[in-house]
């Protein structure tokens, strides 16, 4: 075999290797974000919180959810307590790695009691194991209806926004 043939050979079969290895890497991922939502449907505490890092945090979709993991747990238990915590299924999911595969991103399209929400995050290996280290959820809001949307919240952001520059001085 002539040294080009080999070279081009050992190319294809090393960029197959790479794509397989990033693709085994998100499914185990996509199979974390699933086990994660399964469980707070299913008001699984504990396997809840075991898929994110200790010093995970949730953002949520009201203006003051900034919760990192201690406090989150602390929120989140009485929900889970009652037998369902919240339920939420992807429609769609994008993931993303860094080059090392020791981090990945995503971004999710969600079915909820909300309604349609966005889902984004970010996960990191910890011990070999893909945890949640960061995650924001958002109420997708229809573009011709931010105006009313807007409206509806203007008061309370006013107010927020307000005792936040407060804060800032």
């Amino acid at each position: 075999m002539n040294k080009t043939v080999f070279l081009l050979l050992s190319l294809l079969f090393f960029s197959a290797g790479i794509r397989a290895q990033a693709s085994d890497e998100k499914n185990k991922i996509n199979s974390v974000l699933e086990v994660w939502h399964k469980a707070a449907a299913n008001a699984n505490f504990e396997l809840y919180f075991d898929q994110m890092t200790s010093d995970g945090v949730f953002i949520g979709t009201d203006a003051t959810e900034n919760w990192q993991n201690k406090a989150f747990r602390i929120f989140s238990k009485p929900y889970f307590d009652r037998g369902k915590a919240w339920s939420f299924s992807a429609l769609e999911r994008n993931i993303y790695l860094n080059e090392a595969k020791d981090f990945g991103w995503f971004d999710e399209l969600l079915d909820t009691q909300m309604k349609l929400c966005r889902g984004s995050g970010v996960l990191k290996k910890v011990d070999g194991q893909w945890k949640i280290a960061h995650y924001v959820l958002s109420i997708a809001i229809p573009n011709e209806n931010v105006t009313a949307v807007v409206q509806l919240k203007q008061e309370k952001d006013s107010v927020l926004t307000s005792a936040l520059r407060k804060q800032k001085q």
